[in-house]
């Protein structure tokens, strides 16, 4: 076995040094190539596609952006007009529909009453069952239509007395019996509410009051308070 010199020795540290260094700086440069390789790709990513124009990058164009603004002031201003109109168009809606409303809305044939008589009631006061709804008040109270129609007949009528018939827009008959005076004529067209005559005591009767009748397409009576109730009125 041969020994090593001092020499031999110092050579090998000084080769083992140098190898050592090599390795070092291979792996920087491969540290180096990696991040270089790593930073393309960064900035690859961060690259327009080739062909586009974009017009804002990282920062803010300021033509760009007063573009986008106005823009979006035109289009709010676009959409407000719109909701305008549709508002606006939604009134009229609304109005017609008000008028259709009161058009069909029906009111108390007269105040200050009492309900003596009701529908489908057998009394010996009557030939058959009773076929409308008695409001008993003061002789002389004012009668209103309780909805918009036209007069076709006003006279005296054996048992219903002095009676209006007001005919309906659908063909429904409101008669208004007893009564002790009448303020309008044939063929006249009446609003609801509007006054047609006086509560009396005209007729078959045991003391004054209206009697009111309601007759669908002009046929058979239905109960009055019924009709009242489904156009909102509860007498």
């Amino acid at each position: 076995m041969l020994l090593r010199s001092p020499l031999v020795a110092g050579v090998a540290a000084l080769a083992v040094a140098a190898g050592g260094a090599v390795a070092l700086n291979q792996g920087q440069v491969t540290q180096t190539v990696s991040d270089q390789q790593s930073a393309q790709a960064f900035d690859a990513v961060d690259q327009p596609v080739r062909g586009a124009q974009p017009q804002v990058s990282r920062g803010v164009d300021r033509q760009v952006l007063a573009q986008q603004a106005a823009q979006q002031a035109e289009n709010r201003q676009a959409a407000l007009a719109e909701l305008t109109e549709k508002s606006g168009e939604r009134a009229t809606t609304l109005a017609r529909a008000e008028q259709e409303r009161l058009k069909n809305q029906w009111v108390l044939p007269t105040t200050g009453y009492r309900l003596t008589a009701r529908f489908g009631q057998s009394s010996s006061l009557w030939s058959t069952v009773h076929t409308g709804l008695d409001f008993a008040a003061p002789a002389g109270t004012k009668i209103v239509s309780v909805a918009q129609g036209t007069v076709t007949s006003v006279g005296f009528d054996g048992a219903y007395g002095n009676k209006t018939v007001i005919t309906l827009e659908d063909g429904t008959e409101v008669w208004y019996c007893h009564q002790s005076a009448t303020s309008v004529t044939a063929g006249q067209e009446v609003q609801p509410g509007e006054a047609i005559g006086a509560v009396g005591a005209t007729g078959n009767v045991t003391g004054p009051h209206l009697h009111l009748e309601v007759r669908p397409g002009g046929g058979d009576p239905i109960d009055p308070a019924t009709a009242l109730a489904d156009h909102n009125v509860k007498p």
